[in-house]
């Protein structure tokens, strides 16, 4: 099988572990958000910048360091393993300690049993670090998509059992923990994967210098992304935060998924091209071009029927949560293009550059966050859009000088799509418009119909390039 059919199977079935998964975790939500409330929600999301920030420090770039390393040893892996568990017990471990701190910060005295609780879920899922990264480097995403799914059904499971029991924001957390065991416990299972060694000293060295840069991109990206959560939660309510919490997951859906699929694909895929210049441009530029195809219409569709989207299947009393949606939407339509932007100097081996540029943008967005939380969450939640424009300027400065393939290069390809898209949700808000205020399930389904008629009729007649290059790969894919 050639590089690019495997890629093409790679991205398929990548799509279908994300969106499969992550299907399953959004019906659920769906489901818990029916019986749960705002300040439920707003309550576990407090506490995920202190899990996030775990992570990141249990991985601290390793993974990543792991995955471009092309004569990975056994003992590389021995090494990752071991260092994953070590820190995360004693996340665990300052987490534990930490918890009423947290708690008073918040003066939320509930909260130091809740994240005591879910940081045991920082260890579980350390043991199942290697067995993942194996199966991302063999481009072995059918794997990952079984054990994905199944976690994914019996974590939900629970956490519907539980609410439906009056467990409140404890369902939440049994989800959580479920979800993560059930997949260590099916990598080890399918994943025939054993440390044959101990930590090697030679290989962490080794691997630090590329690692340790990452980490501390990966820290400042982790506290940023996450100081909206830390600040709304502190400075407004639970409640509030549960509305802007689940405005974010909703728009997160297709644009982390999406751009998940594109990572996991490019960076390995990538990776192998490193020292062709040539095709390593042309290559990342396709990546970019067929993810902004994707994920634009989706979110832009998206913002055009949120209005009956929330109010049929979250219900009133997540009301709230509309307008913060169809702003976050906007911000997040850009995530792929950064997230790919940055991919391209992980596979040239430019941490510090990749560091350079996350202190850059984290130091404006954070400025920001500060001047727009005064005039209140909408004001915060428009400041987004200002920061977004700033990181896709930046995101693009050291592609176009690596790669030629700078910000006006890749305006050009991405305008025709974002021009379309817009036409596309122009015409799902007419349609809605057309129908009676209240029939929520009509307009719903009508916006999503027309739209996707539409921006699938339109690139077939007006982007027959690309749309052939999909078909040939689906062809050639067949074949195989």
């Amino acid at each position: 099988m050639s590089l690019k059919q495997k890629t093409f199977k790679g991205v398929i079935w990548s799509a279908v572990e994300r969106f499969s998964t992550q299907g399953v975790q959004f019906l659920f939500g769906i489901l818990l958000a029916r019986l749960l409330t705002p300040n439920d929600y707003g309550t576990i999301a407090m506490l995920a910048i202190f899990m996030a920030v775990s992570q990141t420090f249990i991985d601290s770039g390793f993974g990543n360091a792991l995955v471009r390393k092309p004569d990975r040893s056994e003992a590389d892996k021995a090494t990752v393993f071991f260092f994953n568990i070590f820190m995360a017990i004693v996340c665990y471990a300052v987490i534990f300690l930490g918890a009423p701190f947290v708690a008073k910060f918040y003066e939320m005295p509930q909260l130091v049993d809740i994240l005591r609780v879910l940081a045991i879920n920082l260890i579980i899922q350390a043991f199942g670090s290697i067995q993942h990264l194996n199966l991302t480097i063999d481009l072995n995403f059918k794997t990952l998509a079984k054990v994905s799914f199944i976690g994914a059904i019996v974590g939900g499971a629970a956490g519907l059992l539980c609410a439906y029991n009056g467990l409140g924001v404890w369902s939440l957390v049994v989800q959580q923990m479920t979800t993560t065991s059930t997949r260590v416990l099916l990598f080890w299972i399918l994943v025939h994967w054993r440390p044959t060694c101990f930590f090697s000293k030679a290989s962490f060295r080794n691997m630090f210098g590329f690692g340790s840069k990452l980490l501390i991109s990966g820290l400042l990206n982790t506290v940023y992304d996450n100081a909206y959560d830390l600040v709304i939660g502190k400075v407004f309510s639970a409640a509030t935060l549960g509305n802007f919490s689940r405005a974010s997951h909703l728009a997160n859906f297709p644009s982390s998924n999406i751009t998940g699929i594109f990572q996991r694909v490019t960076y390995p895929v990538l990776s192998k091209i490193q020292n062709d210049p040539e095709k390593l441009r042309l290559g990342y530029l396709k990546f970019l071009n067929m993810a902004t195809l994707i994920i634009f219409p989706l979110m832009i569709g998206l913002a055009a029927i949120a209005k009956p989207f929330v109010l049929l299947v979250l219900t009133e009393k997540w009301f709230n949560v509309i307008l913060i949606l169809q702003i976050i939407c906007i911000a997040q339509m850009w995530y792929p293009v950064h997230a790919i932007n940055l991919n391209i100097l992980q596979v040239l081996g430019r941490s510090d550059l990749f560091l350079k540029l996350e202190i850059i943008k984290k130091i404006a967005g954070i400025t920001i966050l500060v001047v727009t939380i005064p005039h209140g969450i909408i004001a915060l939640c428009y400041g987004q859009w200002v920061s977004t424009c700033f990181s896709l300027v930046v995101n693009t400065y050291y592609s176009g000088k690596l790669l030629n393939a700078g910000l006006l290069t890749q305006l050009k390809m991405y305008i025709p799509t974002l021009l379309n898209s817009l036409v596309m949700g122009a015409i799902c808000i007419s349609v809605t418009k057309l129908l009676p205020e209240q029939e929520y399930a009509l307009q719903l389904a009508l916006g999503i119909v027309t739209g996707a008629i539409y921006y699938i009729a339109s690139n077939c007649i007006f982007n027959r390039a690309t749309v052939k290059e999909l078909l040939d790969l689906v062809s050639k894919k067949n074949k195989s």
